[in-house]
């Protein structure tokens, strides 16, 4: 059987989680429809980077506004992976993310290493666990923790298969970034992951061209801007595939599959803002053996309804 992850090159809501969480269905709904097993958002994706905000935009990862990503992770035994400020009892403030288990149950990572103004504001988180999702072993990082070699050692170290990083990166940042994480998938035999925003948040203009390494450290797939996208890889034996699927443009009103996803986002919604897709459904392929800058077009498609489409079978 096909392993199909994703990174979401996402454009965030300011502030706004309700509308974030809609968002998110609406990209985890269109991955889902794809076969994707592992869908991952970039840093803070439930409140984009708002980081001087964070005190009243904390998201308890049990709280009853998540649990339509929960359900939806269920019915399309699907793994989602989104951030967002966290806090536990009365201890420090964090930057954190969510895992969404096809069993029900939220799997909770805290940045261990923090960047710039964030060391004002948040305190050093612990990580969290390494997550066996069938057949994919999943490390999960945010961001500057990728900038600490021995984070990705450590993961290796226990036997992931995956090394998904959820970043905020910009146009200085990025070939650093890229290269430290097209370096770990080599060294350490890592398929690894990038998931990075598409539009600016928190007064910072990311780069997007966000992108997925095979164990050899060669390219699978890579978004060439800013758009909001999926970056696929999938991988049949020993072979990966990648594409770059556009996000369709969000009907209001139609988010989810079912009702009971539906009800739960309307019972914990508030203050939704307008979807921000802006472009028409296309596809785009990666050549494995170009650099982490280059992405080659495919012919547009609308919605593939079966990976052969996706990946040009």
């Amino acid at each position: 059987m096909a392993r199909i992850i994703a990174a979401a090159q996402y454009a965030a809501l300011a502030g706004d989680v309700a509308g974030n969480i809609e968002r998110h269905l609406h990209y985890a709904s269109t991955a889902a429809t794809l076969g994707v097993q592992l869908l991952v958002f970039p840093e803070l994706s439930l409140t984009g980077y708002e980081i001087n905000r964070a005190e009243e935009l904390v998201v308890n990862p049990h709280s009853a506004i998540l649990d339509p990503l929960k359900a939806l992770a269920r019915e399309s035994s699907m793994t989602i992976v989104a951030g967002a400020p966290v806090r536990f009892g009365a201890s420090d403030l964090h930057i954190g993310e969510f895992a969404f288990l096809p069993d029900g149950h939220v799997a909770v990572y805290t940045k261990r290493y923090l960047h710039g103004a964030e060391k004002k504001i948040f305190a050093p988180g612990q990580g969290g666990p390494i997550l066996h999702l069938g057949r994919i072993v999943l490390a999960m990082a945010i961001c500057a923790d990728v900038s600490e070699p021995d984070h990705a050692a450590n993961a290796a170290a226990n036997k992931a298969s995956v090394y998904a990083a959820s970043m905020m990166i910009t146009e200085a940042g990025y070939a650093q970034d890229a290269a430290l994480l097209r370096g770990y998938a080599k060294k350490h035999a890592m398929t690894v992951l990038m998931a990075n925003h598409a539009v600016p948040t928190g007064g910072w203009v990311p780069v997007g061209r966000s992108a997925i390494w095979n164990e050899q450290g060669a390219l699978v797939a890579a978004c060439p801007d800013t758009r909001e996208s999926l970056v696929l890889g999938r991988r049949r034996g020993r072979t990966w595939e990648g594409a770059v699927f556009p996000i369709p443009e969000m009907q209001p009103g139609v988010v989810v599959a079912s009702p009971e996803l539906q009800d739960g986002l309307d019972n914990g919604s508030q203050n939704r803002s307008e979807d921000r897709g802006d472009f028409k459904p296309g596809s785009t392929h990666a050549d494995s053996n170009a650099g982490a800058n280059s992405a080659a077009a495919m012919p547009a498609t609308g919605l593939a309804s079966n990976q052969g489409n996706l990946f040009g079978e």
